[in-house]
């Protein structure tokens, strides 16, 4: 087992970086060709009002 060490390594590795490669490149192409109406979507909803009492806060400053 200690001889395939090396190999098993190498093989593993191969199998994560084309796991990687896959997803990031897959990324990139959805990226690039993705329709600019998806990119741009507009939301017309204003963010709904707090309830309750508005709390100010205030610092002072002390010069001596």
């Amino acid at each position: 087992m200690g001889a395939l060490h090396p190999i098993l390594f190498f093989a593993v590795m191969y199998v994560v970086v084309l796991f990687f490669s896959i997803f990031i490149c897959s990324s990139l192409f959805y990226s690039l060709n993705a329709d600019p109406s998806d990119e741009m979507t507009v939301k017309t909803e204003q963010p709904a009002k707090q309830q309750g009492f508005p709390v100010q806060v205030s610092t002072a400053v002390v010069v001596r």
